[in-house]
């Protein structure tokens, strides 16, 4: 056979091909009155399924505004760029690498659900720079709080974490997931997110969290004076209660899986132990009370709300030889982790 037979030959080899697989792949879902989606296509004209699929389309770029609290401005920056903002404000530097990175993930993912739902005090920015988001410092600022010995190495560490998960978010049935709620340090056990939130949320589950006993601060102490104790109760609930008779007025209705409490009486009042803690400012919900003459102590396990991922348990984790996708999966149950594709 001389070369341009077999040219030839080739070409219809090819010719053939492509009409099989339009006439046994896409036509019939044309006929069908099916959509097909072209960003979802493999190499072979098949789709692909959510769950094989390593992408997730979104549209807009990379760009966003965050708005700066301390001047009252936005500021135009690259979202990886950003991220590594976040990962240094919200995470110790002394952290392991797959912890830095699974908070990267973490705090890549809470962007998305930002740019969906726009906070609410960034003004005209896409996210503050606050706890109401997520903290963040740009490089002049963290290298300013850190010694200059270390403070290249120190972001070199944090810019390396973030690249290497660069574009990742964790997406749960196809999604990129709207809750990628994360906390300081648990108790020994993550919360249910519907005991401490407004509802049920699939992977946002109660889970084992062990060796945090290590934090600084998995326990804590409060004192506060009965009179205080009966006039936050008073004021803010109507409770009814005495600084005389607090202890007999004082019951604890029911905790959580994860060990928080639940409800709790207050001599009229029966409130829920997420606003416990707020009224008397503790670090978790997952408390004891103790009783005495002129004072009630309060004992506290973990800190944060409990739901989602521990960041010290993340670490934890990460010493353990872990690997950041081990600890997402592990704290976030049944989720995937995708890459972004820009439209």
């Amino acid at each position: 056979m001389n070369s341009k037979d077999l040219r030839e030959n080739l070409m219809t080899i090819g010719v053939t091909t492509l009409v099989i697989v339009v006439c046994l792949i896409i036509l019939p879902k044309l006929l069908l009155g099916k959509s097909i989606d072209i960003d979802n296509l493999n190499e072979e004209g098949t789709t692909i399924s959510q769950k094989t699929n390593p992408y997730i389309t979104v549209e807009g770029n990379k760009k966003l505004e965050v708005y700066r609290s301390n001047t009252g401005k936005t500021e135009k920056i690259d979202l990886e760029d950003y991220i590594i903002g976040v990962v240094s404000g919200e995470m110790p530097i002394s952290f392991e690498e797959e912890a830095l990175k699974a908070q990267a993930v973490a705090a890549r993912t809470y962007y998305f659900t930002k740019r969906e739902e726009k906070c609410d005090i960034a003004k005209n920015g896409d996210i503050c720079d606050t706890i109401h988001c997520q903290v963040y410092m740009n490089k002049k600022e963290r290298k300013s709080q850190w010694d200059k010995k270390v403070a290249d190495s120190n972001y070199k560490k944090i810019e390396k974490a973030v690249k290497e998960t660069e574009g990742k978010v964790l997406a749960y049935n196809g999604e990129i997931i709207k809750y990628p709620q994360f906390f300081s340090t648990s108790s020994g056990k993550t919360e249910n997110s519907e005991d401490v939130f407004v509802s049920a949320v699939p992977y946002l589950k109660s889970i084992e969290s062990k060796g945090e006993e290590i934090s600084p601060k998995f326990t804590g102490e409060k004192e506060i004076t009965n009179l205080q104790f009966a006039s936050l109760a008073n004021k803010t609930y109507g409770a009814n209660i005495s600084s005389s008779n607090v202890q007999s007025n004082v019951k604890v209705l029911g905790r959580t899986e994860g060990g928080s409490i639940e409800k709790i009486q207050i001599g009229q009042a029966i409130i829920k132990g997420t606003e416990f803690r707020k009224l008397y400012d503790l670090s978790s919900a997952n408390c004891e009370l103790e009783f005495f003459k002129d004072k009630v102590k309060i004992k506290t396990k973990g800190s944060g709300h409990g739901v989602g991922m521990s960041q010290w348990g993340a670490n934890v984790m990460a010493k353990e030889g872990k690997k950041y996708d081990e600890i997402l999966k592990h704290y976030y149950s049944g989720v995937e982790i995708k890459k972004i594709k820009y439209k």
